[in-house]
Protein backbone atom coordinates (compact mmCIF):
# COMPACT_ATOMS: atom_id res chain seq x y z
CA UNK A 1 0.00 0.00 0.00
CA UNK A 2 1.27 3.62 -1.09
CA UNK A 3 0.68 6.14 1.28
CA UNK A 4 1.66 9.98 1.80
CA UNK A 5 3.35 10.25 5.57
CA UNK A 6 2.19 13.43 5.84
CA UNK A 7 -1.50 13.46 5.66
CA UNK A 8 -3.21 13.23 8.55
CA UNK A 9 -3.80 10.13 10.11
CA UNK A 10 -1.25 8.26 8.04
CA UNK A 11 1.05 7.48 10.71
CA UNK A 12 -1.37 5.88 12.56
CA UNK A 13 -3.15 3.62 9.06
CA UNK A 14 0.39 2.62 8.58
CA UNK A 15 0.60 1.21 12.28
CA UNK A 16 -2.20 -0.42 11.90
CA UNK A 17 -1.77 -2.21 8.28
CA UNK A 18 1.69 -3.47 9.26
CA UNK A 19 0.34 -4.91 12.29
CA UNK A 20 -1.98 -6.83 9.79
CA UNK A 21 0.73 -8.13 8.25
CA UNK A 22 0.49 -5.17 5.06
CA UNK A 23 3.61 -4.22 3.67
CA UNK A 24 3.41 -0.16 3.49
CA UNK A 25 5.44 2.24 1.32
CA UNK A 26 5.73 5.93 1.25
CA UNK A 27 5.04 7.66 -1.91
CA UNK A 28 3.08 10.71 -4.02
CA UNK A 29 3.99 12.64 -1.21
CA UNK A 30 5.09 16.03 -0.02
CA UNK A 31 6.67 14.78 3.03
CA UNK A 32 9.21 16.88 4.67
CA UNK A 33 12.34 14.76 6.41
CA UNK A 34 10.53 14.37 9.80
CA UNK A 35 6.93 13.41 8.36
CA UNK A 36 8.87 10.86 5.79
CA UNK A 37 10.77 9.35 9.56
CA UNK A 38 7.76 9.04 10.91
CA UNK A 39 6.36 6.78 8.33
CA UNK A 40 9.31 4.70 8.67
CA UNK A 41 8.98 4.60 12.76
CA UNK A 42 5.08 3.91 12.44
CA UNK A 43 5.90 0.72 9.91
CA UNK A 44 6.69 2.12 6.41
CA UNK A 45 9.33 -0.20 4.81
CA UNK A 46 9.74 1.32 1.03
CA UNK A 47 9.57 4.39 -1.17
CA UNK A 48 7.30 3.78 -4.53
CA UNK A 49 8.63 4.88 -7.80
CA UNK A 50 11.44 7.14 -6.05
CA UNK A 51 11.70 11.01 -6.93
CA UNK A 52 8.37 10.71 -9.14
CA UNK A 53 5.00 12.31 -7.19
CA UNK A 54 7.80 13.69 -4.75
CA UNK A 55 8.96 16.76 -3.43
CA UNK A 56 12.43 17.92 -4.77
CA UNK A 57 15.53 17.65 -2.95
CA UNK A 58 16.54 20.70 -1.57
CA UNK A 59 19.45 21.47 0.71
CA UNK A 60 17.52 22.79 2.98
CA UNK A 61 14.30 21.15 3.08
CA UNK A 62 15.31 17.64 1.54
CA UNK A 63 12.19 15.71 1.52
CA UNK A 64 10.86 12.25 1.37
CA UNK A 65 13.45 11.66 -1.58
CA UNK A 66 16.64 12.55 0.16
CA UNK A 67 15.10 10.98 3.37
CA UNK A 68 14.97 7.58 1.22
CA UNK A 69 18.25 8.01 -0.14
CA UNK A 70 20.06 8.57 3.54
CA UNK A 71 17.49 5.56 5.01
CA UNK A 72 19.54 2.27 5.01
CA UNK A 73 16.41 0.23 5.87
CA UNK A 74 14.55 1.65 3.33
CA UNK A 75 13.72 -0.18 0.04
CA UNK A 76 13.23 2.54 -3.12
CA UNK A 77 11.23 1.61 -6.24
CA UNK A 78 12.94 3.43 -9.43
CA UNK A 79 11.51 3.24 -12.81
CA UNK A 80 14.67 3.16 -14.62
CA UNK A 81 13.52 4.28 -18.15
CA UNK A 82 15.15 7.21 -19.00
CA UNK A 83 12.45 9.41 -18.87
CA UNK A 84 10.41 9.09 -15.22
CA UNK A 85 14.19 9.35 -14.12
CA UNK A 86 17.92 11.35 -15.65
CA UNK A 87 19.88 8.43 -15.70
CA UNK A 88 22.22 10.62 -13.90
CA UNK A 89 19.65 10.80 -10.77
CA UNK A 90 19.42 6.99 -11.78
CA UNK A 91 23.92 6.92 -10.90
CA UNK A 92 23.16 9.12 -8.03
CA UNK A 93 20.40 6.64 -6.71
CA UNK A 94 22.69 3.95 -7.53
CA UNK A 95 25.28 5.57 -5.24
CA UNK A 96 23.16 6.11 -2.11
CA UNK A 97 20.96 2.93 -1.82
CA UNK A 98 22.57 -0.65 -0.52
CA UNK A 99 22.24 -2.95 -3.97
CA UNK A 100 20.00 -4.94 -1.60
CA UNK A 101 17.58 -2.46 -1.29
CA UNK A 102 16.99 -1.30 -4.60
CA UNK A 103 13.75 -2.22 -6.69
CA UNK A 104 13.23 -1.71 -10.41
CA UNK A 105 9.43 -1.15 -11.15
CA UNK A 106 7.81 -0.17 -14.64
CA UNK A 107 5.05 1.65 -13.63
CA UNK A 108 3.73 -0.15 -16.90
CA UNK A 109 0.18 0.60 -18.06
CA UNK A 110 -2.02 -1.00 -20.64
CA UNK A 111 -0.22 0.18 -24.14
CA UNK A 112 2.76 -1.26 -22.61
CA UNK A 113 3.62 -3.33 -25.68
CA UNK A 114 1.06 -1.53 -28.27
CA UNK A 115 2.20 1.17 -31.07
CA UNK A 116 1.65 4.89 -30.05
CA UNK A 117 -1.65 5.96 -29.07
CA UNK A 118 -4.55 6.82 -26.90
CA UNK A 119 -5.27 4.77 -23.81
CA UNK A 120 -6.74 4.36 -20.77
CA UNK A 121 -5.39 4.80 -17.15
CA UNK A 122 -8.17 4.40 -14.71
CA UNK A 123 -10.50 6.64 -15.82
CA UNK A 124 -7.79 8.98 -17.49
CA UNK A 125 -6.86 9.11 -21.15
CA UNK A 126 -3.38 9.57 -22.08
CA UNK A 127 -0.72 9.65 -24.69
CA UNK A 128 1.81 7.79 -25.67
CA UNK A 129 4.59 8.62 -27.95
CA UNK A 130 7.98 7.72 -28.30
CA UNK A 131 7.71 5.64 -24.88
CA UNK A 132 6.15 8.87 -23.24
CA UNK A 133 2.80 8.93 -21.21
CA UNK A 134 1.18 11.76 -20.54
CA UNK A 135 -1.92 13.08 -19.57
CA UNK A 136 -2.60 17.02 -19.82
CA UNK A 137 1.05 17.06 -20.08
CA UNK A 138 1.78 14.98 -16.90
CA UNK A 139 3.62 11.56 -16.85
CA UNK A 140 1.05 9.24 -16.48
CA UNK A 141 2.44 5.80 -16.61
CA UNK A 142 5.21 4.02 -18.34
CA UNK A 143 5.51 1.87 -21.03
CA UNK A 144 8.65 0.07 -19.76
CA UNK A 145 8.94 -3.61 -19.67
CA UNK A 146 11.18 -5.19 -16.85
CA UNK A 147 13.66 -6.48 -18.97
CA UNK A 148 14.07 -3.35 -20.40
CA UNK A 149 14.22 -1.79 -16.78
CA UNK A 150 17.31 -4.26 -15.74
CA UNK A 151 18.82 -2.91 -18.92
CA UNK A 152 18.91 0.34 -18.56
CA UNK A 153 19.82 -0.11 -15.37
CA UNK A 154 23.06 -1.45 -16.11
CA UNK A 155 23.86 1.11 -18.92
CA UNK A 156 23.05 3.78 -16.78
CA UNK A 157 25.21 3.04 -13.88
CA UNK A 158 27.58 0.08 -15.39
CA UNK A 159 26.43 -2.54 -12.14
CA UNK A 160 26.66 -5.81 -12.80
CA UNK A 161 24.00 -8.07 -14.27
CA UNK A 162 23.78 -9.91 -10.17
CA UNK A 163 22.76 -6.50 -8.65
CA UNK A 164 20.07 -5.80 -12.36
CA UNK A 165 18.65 -8.92 -11.72
CA UNK A 166 18.57 -9.29 -7.87
CA UNK A 167 16.82 -5.38 -8.04
CA UNK A 168 13.88 -6.97 -10.45
CA UNK A 169 13.32 -10.36 -8.54
CA UNK A 170 15.17 -10.82 -5.29
CA UNK A 171 14.71 -7.35 -3.78
CA UNK A 172 10.79 -6.94 -4.51
CA UNK A 173 10.54 -10.76 -2.97
CA UNK A 174 12.61 -9.47 0.15
CA UNK A 175 10.28 -6.76 0.71
CA UNK A 176 6.92 -8.64 0.20
CA UNK A 177 8.38 -11.46 2.95
CA UNK A 178 7.85 -14.37 -0.25
CA UNK A 179 11.94 -14.75 -0.38
CA UNK A 180 11.34 -17.94 0.71
CA UNK A 181 9.74 -19.39 -2.62
CA UNK A 182 9.93 -16.44 -4.74
CA UNK A 183 13.05 -14.07 -6.24
CA UNK A 184 15.85 -16.92 -6.75
CA UNK A 185 16.78 -20.02 -7.70
CA UNK A 186 16.72 -22.62 -5.22
CA UNK A 187 15.47 -26.50 -4.57
CA UNK A 188 11.96 -25.63 -3.65
CA UNK A 189 11.10 -22.33 -5.16
CA UNK A 190 8.31 -21.23 -7.30
CA UNK A 191 9.37 -22.19 -10.83
CA UNK A 192 9.07 -18.81 -12.58
CA UNK A 193 11.98 -18.05 -14.42
CA UNK A 194 12.90 -15.75 -16.98
CA UNK A 195 16.28 -16.29 -18.73
CA UNK A 196 18.23 -13.43 -19.99
CA UNK A 197 21.40 -13.19 -21.89
CA UNK A 198 24.71 -11.93 -21.27
CA UNK A 199 23.00 -8.39 -22.61
CA UNK A 200 19.79 -9.16 -20.67
CA UNK A 201 17.87 -9.53 -23.63
CA UNK A 202 15.03 -11.74 -22.79
CA UNK A 203 15.52 -15.65 -24.36
CA UNK A 204 12.91 -17.70 -22.58
CA UNK A 205 10.55 -17.63 -19.56
CA UNK A 206 8.93 -20.32 -17.47
CA UNK A 207 5.72 -20.50 -15.87
CA UNK A 208 5.54 -23.54 -12.99
CA UNK A 209 8.34 -24.78 -14.91
CA UNK A 210 6.29 -24.40 -18.40
CA UNK A 211 8.27 -23.01 -21.06
CA UNK A 212 5.82 -20.27 -22.52
CA UNK A 213 7.73 -19.90 -26.06
CA UNK A 214 4.70 -20.32 -28.79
Amino acid sequence: MTIAPELPGATELIAHATALGVRCSMGHSDAKVCEADAGFVAGARSATHTFNAMRAIDHREPGLAAYVLDKHLLFAEIICDGIHVDPLMVRLFFKAKDKDRIILVTDGMSATGMPDGTYMLGDMKVEVRDGRCTSNGTLAGSVLTLDRGVQNFINFTSASMDTAVAAASRNPSRLMGIDDSWGSLDEGREANITVLSPSAEVIQTFLSGRSMIA
